[in-house]
This record gives C-alpha cells, sequence and structure tokens, in this order.
C-alpha cells in the first residue's frame, strides 16, 4: 500500500489518498492528527433493509505500507502534533520503507503566509527528533517520541538562485530568505533491529 497524505485535491497517481476533507481524489476521509489512523480496509458498521448506512475503516496494521508521499501537509500540524503523527507514520510503514515530505522552507514567505499553517515553520533540523540516536545522543529521551527515521534533504530553489552557481546557491541557501521554497525530505523507516548498541 502506498499513502499519500493530506492529499486534498492532488492525490499522487498509484497512492491512497486520505484527507480530514472528502473531495475527489480522497479515498477515506480521516484526521491525521488522531492516531492510530483508522483508513485501511473498509468495514460496515450496520445494515438496514440490506442496505450499509454506515461505514467505518479498520486500524492500519503495523509494518504494512510500502511508500507514503505528502505534500504541503506537514507544516499544518503544531509541533506537539507532529510528533504523534510521524510515530504513527513510522508505525504503519515497513522496515526500509520511504516517506517524501514536502514543505515550504523555514525561511521563504511560503512558510508563514497561510493563516492555516502552524508554528513551527519546518527546516532540516526538525527532523532530526524524529531519529532515535540523535535523540539519544542529545539526552532527549524524555521526548514523547519513539519513531526512528534516517533522512536525505533537498530544496526546491528559487528561480533566479537557481541560474547561480552551486556554491552561490549553497550559500544562499544558508543565508538568504526565499532562496529556498521548498524543503524535500525523504525519510526511511529504521527498524528497532538497524540501532547501533551504544
Amino acid at each position: 500500500m502506498k499513502l499519500d497524505l493530506g492529499c486534498g485535491q492532488n492525490k499522487r497517481e498509484g497512492f491512497f489518498g486520505v484527507d480530514v476533507v472528502e473531495t475527489l481524489a480522497t479515498d477515506a476521509v480521516w484526521d491525521l492528527r488522531r492516531p492510530p489512523w483508522l483508513i485501511g480496509e473498509e468495514i460496515v458498521l450496520l445494515v438496514v433493509d440490506g442496505a450499509p448506512v454506515s461505514r467505518s475503516r479498520k486500524k492500519l496494521a503495523n509494518d504494512s505500507v510500502d511508500e507514503v508521499f505528502s505534500s504541503h501537509f506537514f507544516e499544518h500540524l503544531s509541533g506537539p502534533e507532529r510528533m504523534p503523527f510521524m510515530d504513527e507514520m513510522w508505525r504503519v510503514m515497513k522496515p526500509g520503507a520511504k516517506a517524501t515530505i514536502i514543505t515550504p522552507f523555514y525561511s521563504s514567505s511560503r512558510a508563514v503566509q497561510d493563516p492555516t499553517h502552524a508554528w513551527p515553520p519546518v527546516c532540516e533540523a526538525s527532523y532530526l527528533y524524529f531519529n532515535k540516536k540523535w535523540r539519544d545522543d542529545n539526552r532527549l529521551d524524555h521526548y514523547p517520541i519513539a519513531c526512528d527515521f534516517d533522512f536525505t534533504c533537498g530544496y526546491g530553489i528559487d528561480g533566479e538562485v537557481a541560474l547561480r552557481s552551486e556554491d552561490y546557491q549553497r550559500f544562499a541557501v544558508k543565508h538568504y530568505i526565499n532562496s529556498v521554497l521548498d524543503l524535500q525530505v525523504v525519510l526511511t523507516k529504521r527498524a528497532p533491529a538497524d540501532v547501533p548498541n551504544q
């Protein structure tokens, strides 16, 4: 199974679309801030005169999702809401499965222009908290986070900046606002056995 989380009206082809709002692209309506995600197999809860009148969905099984895609949804979760979201995504993903998350970059005006975006804006370091070894090394084991992801980052560079040299682009990413429009992060689920002994 491949999930498009917070798909809105733009579900990725070949993916199962989940959103809090029903659209033509939505396969399951669910508030992704509420784990566990009841977006699995559809079940009929009530039948009247031989016709189903009430339906629900089963909880997704652990380690059952092959891939996750989420574009411009994660920034709508507040910092505290991001922790259970990431834990639930980690629970349902197969070990080694990848999740691509695209958000506005923290130093882009796009990160703060939408009144429905939550605080804090998202940057590369936001994802460190979802790596168990980093949490352990920084003595953050008291945080209510269980997931364990490795990750890589890529940038959606502003068109004018993209025309400049690679050295300039690297400098601009670090120092100039609106040089990066979007942050694209690819997370890989680490299984508990993947965590190195310390």
